[in-house]
């Protein structure tokens, strides 16, 4: 056995001291309980928000490195440090972030931010992150505004001393760092720098460049400046941009001249998407009959652009010339982008001719050919009409399951439950059990979950990346509801596949707003509430403060008009259009009137609170139609048809999201 003298217990237990007082210090300087991270953290963001960047500073420096906050908070530190003017301490936490935590998805946007800082103080360290960046990450947004940091850098090199010779070379570097940052990002937030620098560095640049730079300018709305630009470009390839920009600055009789004199002479020398984008104008501009633009416009353009021409002379033809043309059409282009469209309006023809034989036959070759395009669902659902019709149980049922299967949130998904359900009536239910908008998905990364509850949802959007359902989330958390909505939708639109109805996504796509003032004035009234909130949802995309070009207002977008009589045939006293709860009333009110003058007939009063009363009246008088579904197929105003289809489809998801219907 081993025994100590007193000498080297001393020893021993001061080394055990000095171990533990330093782990002590390990300890209450380094670890930290997540919840205590979590409390500096809120502390921290309160006074950044506050404007107490100082003292934000300082707190947020006080995260522990082992926390899975640190990043956010050294890039919150070097914002701070950003705000006050400390731009040294700003460069280091940025580097410190991008260094020690290389894959964090903050890391990019602070190597991006510390190579801006960096410009003028260490141009050649600068340069270096814009080239990593460009090089590890050459898709984003970041590697496309690098680009312009090359091009200005080395601009910078020679332009900066009076002395300096700028070798032709070097100057056409910096040009091609400039024409790919405008070809890339013709509207983004440096193209006015991009267009700026470049032509003070070069009095010989091409026409080509000189296009390219005045159609960045237009997309920026610099329409002045666009015409300066447009003076040293080949009228041959910039006629398009040259007609739009009269337009816009007020002379359209101009715009005209020069779209028919384009049409006669430059086709070639332009893209097709640029000239659809003329034709489109042109239809615009010209007051003449639709369908005699459509025909004169098919003798002068021929090959690019032809189909396109060849389907607006079919959309505006009427009976059995609308048929005939679109026949003509398909067969020409079998395989082109409007074949679709063609076939599937040859298709309603003989649905609504009551031709069931021949209507199989099409919708059949329109399924095996384009089941994933727009009109499919309509396809699938008149084949289900069809089959009904022929009294084939099987058949119709399976055909309506398939089409809520695999089209559920459409407007023809609603109309197969209805079919599936043997209901005549448009309402399924007057109640809906509202839900919050949450973040759409299940956390699974803890950090996001803390940064959710902390309400930091500025890094929560730089970290999801190009997530849009994320960036809808941010937004409505926010209070930016309509922009949220909107990118919502158009991120649901682009899936393949939509998922279950009860995912959380939905909710920011059909969001409830309003639904006290909603569910009361409709009860008040008579109206189903989902139907009214569907209403202002396609009105408005719940801006109360919404104004179309025509003058409508509010929410429910009404006319001041329509709400002043409205208001006076009810006797509803003082209103502001402006003001939700208002608009809500009279739009209620006035949507129960309308109603009540067709027979109480929902589908005809959503058609006249868009096209109008009287033209819906006159309509169901000229129509040969058989049921609801045809009526609507056959409404002659195509914003009106779509409409109803909109209206019903929000109403369909609404009582399917929250509810659980389909």
């Amino acid at each position: 056995m081993i025994r100590m003298n007193t000498r080297n217990k001393i020893i021993l237990i001061s080394s055990l001291a000095i171990v533990f007082f330093a782990g002590g210090i390990f300890f209450n300087k380094l670890y930290q309980t997540p919840l205590k991270s979590q409390k500096i953290y809120k502390e921290a963001f309160s006074d950044y928000k506050n404007g107490d960047y100082s003292n934000a500073y300082y707190l947020f420096s006080r995260i522990s490195v082992f926390s899975d906050l640190k990043p956010a908070a050294l890039y919150r530190q070097a914002e701070a440090a950003r705000v006050i003017g400390d731009n040294d301490s700003a460069v280091k936490k940025y580097q410190l972030l991008f260094n020690k935590y290389p894959k964090n998805p903050l890391s990019l946007r602070a190597k991006y931010l510390a190579g801006q800082i960096l410009t003028d103080t260490n141009p050649r360290l600068a340069r270096k992150y814009f080239e990593q960046i460009m090089q590890e990450a050459p898709d984003t947004d970041y590697a496309i505004a690098s680009e312009y940091y090359c091009g200005l850098i080395l601009m910078n090199e020679y332009t900066q001393n009076k002395d300096a010779i700028f070798p032709l070379s070097k100057k056409h570097d910096v040009e091609e760092y400039f024409r790919h940052y405008l070809k890339r990002a013709p509207e983004g937030r440096l193209a006015v720098n991009v267009i700026d620098n470049w032509l003070n560095i070069d009095k010989t640049i091409s026409p080509d460049d000189y296009l390219l730079m005045a159609n960045s300018l237009y997309k920026l709305g610099e329409f002045p400046r666009v015409k300066e630009l447009l003076a040293y470009t080949n009228t041959a390839e910039s006629w398009i941009l040259y007609a739009k920009n009269l337009n816009v600055m007020g002379h359209s009789k101009e715009a005209l001249e020069y779209l028919e004199k384009g049409f006669s002479e430059n086709i070639s020398y332009v893209s097709e998407e640029d000239l659809i984008e003329a034709i489109n104008l042109y239809f615009q501009l010209n007051q003449s009959s639709k369908l005699q633009l459509a025909r004169d416009l098919g003798v002068k353009i021929s090959g690019k652009g032809h189909d396109y021409v060849a389907s607006l002379r079919c959309k505006y033809s009427s009976g059995y010339e609308k048929t005939q043309c679109y026949k003509e059409l398909y067969l020409a282009y079998p395989n082109g982008k409007y074949a679709p469209k063609a076939l599937s309006e040859i298709f309603l023809d003989f649905v609504v001719s009551n031709d069931s034989a021949n209507a199989k036959k099409i919708g059949q070759d329109y399924l095996n050919k384009f089941r994933d395009k727009e009109d499919a669902p309509m396809v699938m659902f008149w084949m289900g009409k069809i089959a009904e019709r022929e009294r084939d149980y099987s058949e119709y049922m399976n055909i309506y399951k398939n089409v809520i299967t695999n089209y559920p949130d459409s407007y023809y998904a609603y109309r197969s439950y209805l079919r599936l359900n043997h209901q005549e009536s448009p309402i399924i239910t007057d109640y809906i059990t509202p839900k919050p908008v949450e973040y759409p998905y299940v956390f699974k990364n803890r950090t996001v979950k803390k940064l959710a509850d902390l309400e930091d949802y500025e890094i929560i959007n730089e970290i999801s990346g190009n997530d849009q359902f994320i960036k809808s989330w941010v937004l409505y958390k926010q209070g930016d509801f309509s922009h949220s909505m909107l990118i919502a939708r158009n991120a649901m639109d682009a899936l393949n596949k939509k998922p279950d109805k009860y995912d959380l996504r939905w909710r920011l796509v059909y969001p409830v707003h309003y639904y006290e003032d909603i569910k009361k004035y409709a009860d008040l009234t008579g109206n189903s509430p989902p139907l009214m909130l569907s209403i202002a949802r396609e009105e408005s995309y719940f801006n109360p403060e919404a104004n179309s070009y025509v003058g409508a207002k509010g929410l429910m977008q009404l006319m001041p008009t329509t709400a002043a009589e409205i208001a006076s045939k009810k006797n509803l006293g003082y209103y502001e259009l402006l003001n939700a709860s208002s608009n809500i009333k009279l739009g209620n009110y006035y949507y129960a009137y309308i109603k009540s003058l067709l027979s109480g007939l929902d589908v005809s009063a959503i058609a006249s609170y868009n096209g109008g009363i009287g033209s819906v009246t006159r309509w169901k008088k000229s129509l040969n139609y058989s049921d609801t579904d045809s009526f609507v197929e056959q409404i002659p105003y195509e914003e009106t048809q779509n409409y109803v289809k909109k209206v019903f489809k929000s109403y369909w998801n609404y009582i399917r999201i929250y509810n659980g219907n389909g």
